[in-house]
């Protein structure tokens, strides 16, 4: 029986991700394949996509490339994979079949695997039995497979006569009854498991496919894996495949396993589904998924507006933390910084307003001239370049998408012909009416219709009436802006220019009268 192992590190880092085409690429899934690509980065390791191809009966049509084309809007590269030249070809698990075949019979050879030749109803009948006798859980394992038709229970003739008329069957890994499997964990530190708890799972199908778990672990061993980072979810099946290290003789040549946290819905009552993003109006996919099956077409974070570099950064964050109170990062600042020792092991809260507030931080980094390129003019913006920028730059602290530009900005085209009912009831009156002629008389003077000298009016004009801002500020921004809220009204002013300004308090005033 093999020993138990301590880990080695090692070296060149080699980091694999390894999707199954059976859908749309779930945010969890970008996010493993980020703290996969970040690692190899930041160590300068090569970054691998491997497509887990072996259960045909689950293959969507189209899935593969929609992982390619989500992973390269995220700015996610591979160095090696299916549509890259590599040394570790071929990389999918559908075209390596014939390698898998090789070592199965090596663990049939060193009795860590046996045949099995029961039927779908010997199997069932076996669970059914095992329930009715108060398990709660029926497995077969060390201890249901001695009743059951099997070459550890067969006459070893008996074994090789089904096996020359071809009678289907299944190859399951030999479980040793009460053995501690125990490993290290990058995240969790060490974690053991006990071998009585564990059920003989099937490494090869009567289809002559490998399962996951065998091809799994031959992949990544003859890949050179150094690190398998992937979800929780794959932690129960971490014993198995430590195990088969064992089993093969690769103790010294097995990666380190780092196990992440979950995604969590925004309740944090359960891992976050695309049922969840249905229900609370958010994406759970990169980009828009055509789904061939139902004929509908599902819109990702790309489609929504979003930045690549936001989503990555909010993924990111989804279990990791660099220590300090940075939040905004570019891709290659998080793979400068990123580490698996900052990776927690509780499950991360999914927030989209928090989403939204990245894309915001985001927002603001780009360029006048950046977002310009990026946004489809309507017929009242199609103004001077230089005017356009100054807009951008004046509404862009208030934006989430570029599309908000537009909806921001509208006033700085045209008049407003609506003023916000609730703003009008609750700050325009007489009053109102009275200091906006005034103040209109005392711009018109104003030669330099600049923001300064526009404040230095207005904060003139309050103190020689003494009268309060709350009083006078909401009055002028609901003329000339049609809103109670949004940038500075002095740079607003200036970017209008003298005579707008003096039309638009004349309008407001005659639209709305007295209050």
């Amino acid at each position: 029986m093999p020993n138990s192992i301590i880990r080695v590190m090692k070296n060149p880092i080699r980091v694999r991700f390894a999707p199954s085409p059976t859908g749309p690429l779930h945010m969890g899934g970008v996010r493993t394949a980020l703290y996969n690509y970040l690692l190899s980065v930041k160590m300068k390791g090569q970054f691998i996509l491997r497509v887990e191809d072996t259960d045909q009966s689950r293959y969507v049509e189209g899935a593969e490339e929609y992982i390619l084309e989500s992973l390269n809007w995220c700015g996610l590269k591979f160095d090696e994979g299916p549509h890259l030249k590599g040394d570790f070809g071929p990389y999918r698990q559908s075209e390596r079949k014939h390698i898998y075949d090789t070592y199965v019979k090596k663990l049939i050879e060193s009795e860590n695997a046996y045949y099995a030749f029961d039927s779908e109803k010997e199997l069932e009948e076996m669970r059914f039995n095992l329930k009715k006798a108060g398990v709660q859980s029926p497995q077969y394992n060390h201890i249901t497979r001695q009743n059951m038709k099997n070459s550890l229970t067969l006459p070893l003739e008996e074994v090789n006569k089904k096996l020359r008329n071809k009678e289907p069957y299944v190859i399951r890994i030999k479980m040793p009854r009460n053995y501690t499997i125990k490993f290290k964990d990058r995240i969790r530190g060490w974690v053991s498991f006990n071998t009585n708890h564990l059920d003989d799972k099937v490494l090869y199908k009567s289809d002559g496919m490998p399962t996951y778990h065998l091809a799994n672990v031959v992949d990544d061993y003859l890949m050179k894996i150094s690190h398998v980072i992937r979800g929780e979810e794959w932690l129960p099946s971490a014993p198995l495949h430590v195990y088969l290290y064992q089993s093969f003789g690769w103790e010294k040549s097995m990666p380190e396993f780092a196990h992440l946290p979950l995604i969590l819905n925004p309740g944090g009552d359960g891992k976050l589904s695309k049922r969840d993003g249905d229900r609370l109006g958010f994406p759970v996919f990169p980009t828009l998924w055509k789904d061939p099956k139902k004929n509908l077409e599902i819109e990702g974070y790309k489609e929504k507006g979003f930045f690549p570099e936001a989503f990555v950064n909010m993924l990111a964050f989804l279990g990791w933390n660099p220590g300090n109170n940075k939040e905004i990062f570019s891709l290659h600042e998080l793979s400068e910084e990123f580490s698996l020792e900052r990776v927690g092991k509780s499950g991360a809260r999914f927030d989209y307003q928090k989403t939204k507030w990245f894309n915001q931080q985001h927002l603001r980094l780009r360029t006048a001239k950046e977002i310009l390129k990026n946004i489809i003019l309507t017929e009242e913006m199609k103004r001077e370049e230089d005017y356009l920028l100054k807009v951008i730059d004046l509404v862009k602290e208030r934006c989430v998408f570029f599309d908000d530009i537009i909806k921001e900005s509208n006033y700085l085209f045209k008049a407003p012909d609506n003023y916000e009912e609730l703003a009008v009831e609750k700050k325009w009156n007489k009053e109102t009416v009275t200091h906006l002629q005034s103040l209109s008389s005392k711009f018109s003077l104003c030669i330099d219709f600049s923001k300064n000298n526009i404040e230095q009016i207005f904060k003139d004009y309050l103190e020689k009436y003494t009268v309060g801002f709350g009083k006078v500020m909401p009055g002028l921004r609901i003329s000339i802006t049609g809103k109670m809220q949004g940038p500075s009204m002095f740079s607003v002013m200036e970017l209008l220019g003298l005579n707008e300004v003096r039309c638009r308090i004349e309008k407001a005033i005659t639209r709305l009268g007295n209050g």
